[in-house]
């Protein structure tokens, strides 16, 4: 209490007067640029200029934009003046975008051709489009075409043709008869929304790092790693690959918010509109969203940002939070979510801000005091919201990560982990980054920030004040990359699939090579340009490699046995007829063939988690009889089985009959249903169709 009376008495004291202070960021070393600014730090105004702290009036920033410069001129003004960017050089500008846009175009014509080179697929027909579909996209195309038959019988036209010509061959899009074709429209808007992503990585990594350099390194490290970040050339349609370019944008929004001196309503309205989009979707979007928001707190404990820019972001995050849940129908798993309950804690932290700072604890306490309470505070409150309002839709994500620590097993977590891409990264991945030499440049670009880091951080715990911050940082945002870095490691390590989000961040990461902010120290000694283009030039030899392994993939597809069964379902059943069988092949029965089924891939409901444990219950060690009865519950007529389901194993204790008998230990021993199946069906099932792969079982009524 005696050293907060000094310290008002102090503040309340005359004070000489003083020259205009200079803004200081803590990992600049150097005066601030200023929002929007992405090259290096300013030079001192000249002696015959007046520098911007001498002006008077008004700032430039916050007036209107001139009218004059054309129509384009005046919207990229109107642009960077609602986003409180500052104007750069035209020329400068127009060729960032225009460097860009050629990232777009060649990443499209990259992207197209491999999955033109592996599937063969302008030359499939529309059946055998539907069938390279596989899972949860199947699902998002069948929508579709529900809502294109929709438009149709409206009387609003949804075709539209085109042609792109590719080389010596045709790009997936180029036969496509028209919009009413899903297979078609959903590759076609997947592979322009990944070429819109990497436009937006270029001037991600130009923006970042201060030079267009980055934008170069973070573009052609993406093409090196090409086969860890994205599984776009044989799974395009997912629900991450719609939802991954908008969180691009997403952080290259933030990164400008946290680096920007003020914040403009443009800038945080832009925020809000990229959240909705990335987490529409797709709803894991919400864990990755979890993520950034645990990055930004950390940044603001250990006073990187100040509390007003880290309340108005939570903010924004609540109002598209809310905006998801109201338009996706009010889907209760967003608010019962811990990405919910880590912003209603980190709001509450931030209003008792005033108790906090009356606890008569050192300065490295308090920030272990405000981490625990962000961590048993979300813990908890995700708890009870869930209780309170029922909802168990993420349960199996809860269950999930617990296995990956423990030895807990159960059947949801066991068909999670016993997929390839659901286990823990394989070990081959670090060794891959390194050979590009992504992994070496990205720890170098790691420990040059934790140094600037370490070194503002013992300043501060070293003048033993509480309460008292004397380092009040401006701009956070390269330690809120290290840290997200961090984030997406770990994500990437516990969960394979993740690593969608490890390897474009850490080519965002490999951009602040060239950061001066970082680097300037060498850059004094030897050209910028000349030390990128060694390092570009050495990671090229196995980048170079790696590119010329995909374009040499040739496949075509085909598969026969699925397309059997569709015509005969076609033809041979009624339109009503309900189906069971394995979530994929449920998938291309709800495109294809329009019959209703009671399972499918999205496995984020806790009934139809439910559904789906039932119609798995053909692969366990239950009698024939009880599965039936519970069959008919769900209204089945038609049971398709597949015997490879019966008897394939990726691992040791993961075919199906093994998971049952973790699940079903009652039964353990016995010979599996679907073997008995196999050999006859009868007296509880009538065998209606059979090929190599697929049985089709008709369920006998009582």
């Amino acid at each position: 209490m005696v050293l907060q009376a000094r310290n008002k008495h102090r503040e309340a004291a005359p004070k000489p007067p003083q020259p205009p202070r200079v803004s200081q960021s803590p990992l600049r070393g150097a005066p601030d640029v200023g929002a929007g600014e992405p090259g290096p730090e300013r030079a001192p105004p000249s002696p015959g200029r007046k520098g911007a702290a001498g002006r008077k009036g008004p700032r430039a920033e916050t007036a209107a934009p001139p009218a004059g410069g054309g129509l384009g001129g005046r919207l990229a003004a109107r642009l960077r003046w609602a986003l409180g960017l500052r104007r750069a050089g035209r020329g400068r500008t127009w060729t960032t975008l225009l460097l860009a846009a050629f990232a777009a175009v060649l990443h499209w014509s990259h992207i197209t051709h491999l999955f033109e080179n592996d599937r063969h697929f302008s030359h499939l027909s529309t059946l055998e489009r539907e069938m390279a579909f596989r899972t949860e996209m199947v699902i998002l195309a069948s929508w579709y075409r529900i809502y294109t038959k929709i438009m149709d019988l409206i009387g609003i036209q949804t075709k539209i043709c085109w042609t792109v010509t590719r080389g010596e061959g045709l790009s997936p899009i180029e036969s496509c008869e028209g919009l009413g074709d899903p297979a078609c429209f959903y590759v076609a808007v997947i592979f322009i929304l990944n070429g819109l992503m990497m436009a937006l990585f270029f001037i991600y990594g130009t923006y970042l790092s201060g030079s267009r350099l980055g934008g170069l390194v973070t573009v052609l490290c993406f093409f090196f790693n090409h086969g860890e970040c994205t599984r776009v050339m044989w799974t395009p349609p997912l629900r991450e690959s719609f939802s991954y370019p908008f969180l691009v944008l997403q952080m290259l929004l933030v990164t400008h918010i946290l680096r920007a001196t003020k914040l403009y309503k443009g800038s945080l309205i832009a925020l809000c509109i990229s959240n909705v989009f990335f987490m529409l979707p797709w709803q894991f979007a919400q864990f990755v969203l979890l993520t950034q928001i645990a990055s930004l707190f950390a940044v603001y404990v250990v006073g990187y940002i100040d509390i007003c820019k880290l309340r108005k972001i939570i903010y924004i995050h609540m109002i598209s939070l809310a905006l998801c849940f109201v338009l996706m129908f009010g889907n209760s798993m967003l608010l019962t979510s811990y990405y919910a309950s880590s912003l209603v804690i980190i709001w509450g932290i931030l209003a008792m801000k005033p108790h906090f700072l009356k606890i008569n604890v050192s300065e490295l306490s308090l920030w272990v005091i405000q981490g625990c309470f962000w961590l048993f505070g979300t813990v908890i409150l995700k708890y009870l919201t869930s209780k309170i309002f029922g909802i168990a839709d993420d349960a199996h994500i809860g269950n999930l990560l617990t296995s990956k620590f423990f030895s807990y097993k159960d059947f949801d977590t066991l068909l999670y982990t016993c997929a390839a891409e659901f286990d823990f990264m394989e070990k081959e991945t670090p060794l891959r980054y390194t050979k590009t030499l992504l992994l070496p440049v990205v720890l170098v670009v790691f420990v040059a920030i934790v140094r600037k880091v370490i070194s503002d951080m013992w300043g501060v715990l070293a003048k033993q004040q509480t309460h008292v911050r004397k380092h009040q940082f401006d701009h956070g945002e390269l330690v809120y990359h290290a840290l997200q870095l961090l984030a997406y490691t770990a994500l990437g390590i516990l969960i394979m699939r993740l690593k969608l989000f490890l390897t474009p961040h850490m080519c965002v990461m490999a951009s602040l090579i060239c950061s001066r902010q970082l680097f300037g120290w060498l850059f004094c000694k030897v050209h910028p340009g000349a030390v990128v283009f060694a390092i570009l030039a050495a990671m090229s030899i196995q980048g170079s490699a790696n590119l010329q392994t995909q374009w040499n993939i040739v496949g075509e597809f085909s598969n026969l046995p699925q397309e059997e069964l569709i015509e005969w379902i076609k033809y041979s059943t009624k339109p009503d007829a309900v189906f069971a069988g394995a979530m994929p092949t449920m998938a291309s029965v709800k495109l294809s063939a329009l019959r209703p089924i009671v399972n499918h891939p999205h496995y984020e409901d806790a009934g139809l988690r439910a559904r789906t444990k039932i119609v798995y219950s053909m692969y366990s060690r239950k009698a024939a009889e009880e599965v039936k009865r519970e069959l008919i519950k769900l209204k089945v007529n038609y049971y398709i089985l597949e015997e490879s389901w019966c008897v394939r194993r990726s691992k040791p204790g993961c075919s199906m009959p093994e998971i049952w008998d973790v699940e079903d230990p009652v039964n353990a021993g016995k010979t599996p249903l679907c073997n008995l199946l196999v050999k006859d069906s009868k007296p509880h099932f009538t065998t209606v169709f059979q090929n190599s792969v697929y049985k089709v079982l008709e369920v006998v009524k009582e």
